[in-house]
């Protein structure tokens, strides 16, 4: 029976009122968003938008009225998912029906998602406004809903652990089947078949399988490369379930591993435990990067780890807190993010050992369990 997680929509809604009220140099009285992600976070409504250009529909929201405009396709849809919203239903594009919607609302100061809105979108609107009679000056929002999402509640940790585990499960399983022989596509398409009949919505991304010196590419696409012995096979993969991700990788071996994978496979896991033991409420994450980076670049392999230390995850794969080396981010009780350290050597080969944990009062917890790690 698939859970079902009371995630508070309306509590939302009005911290979003809130911080449109203290943005700076305006008052917003309009947040426009757009964002699918930020959409179902602050309405519950689930459609997809299949292409950028593409929409299933946008949320308007003021300090008074909060509402789902979209088209007759997902009208009813809209109405089930999101009850807390009126849903308006349009015939035409939103670019064309929008400066009417908003007089509607006496919109003067209209905040928008500047990362997600196309150049030619918003010249669109720009010269709409401007024919309007009455004039709406436009605001980026500055990833306001994004910086909301950094904190999970308990029901997203509910969520975020169920998918954490069903992932956790399907490499285990996966890992038991492993051949010599079998190409990385069969694999990747091994850990998709088992997504769909555990009851994941989909893939929180492409399945990334890379064995032997196809594993030194971080962001490998499977290929009909078969698995050998001895060599190692990077398995990074995630599942989406009630609309949170997962996202963890494993480096495995068939047979006895080569010395020298052994040796890179201990200084990972020693850089990984590293990181996750520092993580605490109020450690930086600039931090928690430079524990596992020191530890990789005293072995003598710093040039071989590129990538930052990990992401937060949620209802998409990517997003806040960044753990890396610049940028540094003051790490919070509820946030849920990635320690993925790794060593990638050119024509040779990598390991990269990857979990998702949450950041609690005492600490770091692992919400992928540990299954299918060596201990050299």
């Amino acid at each position: 029976m698939t859970p079902h997680y009371t995630t508070g929509f309306r509590r939302r809604v009005n911290a979003l009122r809130k911080r449109m009220t203290l943005y700076p140099d305006a008052h917003l009285d309009t947040a426009w968003i757009i964002q699918p992600e930020n959409r179902r976070y602050l309405s519950g409504f689930k459609a997809a938008d299949t292409q950028i250009t593409e929409s299933s529909g946008s949320l308007l929201i003021t300090q008074d009225r909060a509402v789902l405009v979209t088209d007759s396709r997902y009208t009813t849809q809209a109405q089930t998912e999101a009850p807390e919203f009126e849903v308006l239903t349009i015939a035409r594009s939103l670019a064309k029906e929008l400066p009417d919607i908003l007089g509607t609302f006496g919109t003067r100061h209209l905040g928008f998602e500047g990362g997600h809105l196309t150049w030619e979108t918003y010249h669109r609107l720009r010269e709409a406004f401007d024919a309007a009679p009455r004039d709406v000056e436009l605001h980026p929002l500055n990833n306001m809903v994004e910086d909301m999402r950094e904190i999970k509640d308990q029901t997203e940790r509910e969520a975020l652990t169920d998918a954490a585990h069903l992932i956790s499960r399907i490499i285990e399983t996966v890992a038991a089947d492993l051949r010599p022989g079998m190409t990385e596509k069969e694999v990747a398409y091994h850990i998709e078949s088992l997504a769909r009949t555990g009851g994941a919505e989909s893939l929180s991304f492409p399945t990334i399988v890379a064995s032997g010196p196809n594993s030194a590419l971080p962001h490998a696409v499977p290929t009909d490369r078969k698995l050998k012995e001895g060599e190692p096979i990077i398995l990074d993969a995630g599942v989406r379930l009630n609309g949170y991700c997962s996202d963890m990788t494993r480096t495995l071996f068939l047979g006895t591993p080569r010395e020298n994978f052994r040796h890179i496979y201990k200084i990972v896991r020693k850089a990984q435990s590293a990181a996750i033991h520092a993580i605490t409420p109020s450690i930086l994450s600039t931090q928690v990067d430079q524990m596992a980076r020191q530890i990789i670049d005293e072995a003598g392999y710093g040039e071989y780890f590129g990538h930052g230390l990990g992401h937060g995850v949620g209802l998409a794969t990517h997003e806040a807190p960044k753990l890396g080396p610049r940028g540094p981010v003051l790490l919070k009780e509820g946030m849920v993010a990635t320690v993925e350290p790794g060593i990638y050597i050119p024509e040779m080969g990598g390991v990269r050992l990857e979990e998702m944990v949450a950041v609690t009062p005492t600490g770091a917890e692992v919400l992928t369990p540990n299954q299918n790690l060596y201990d050299f």
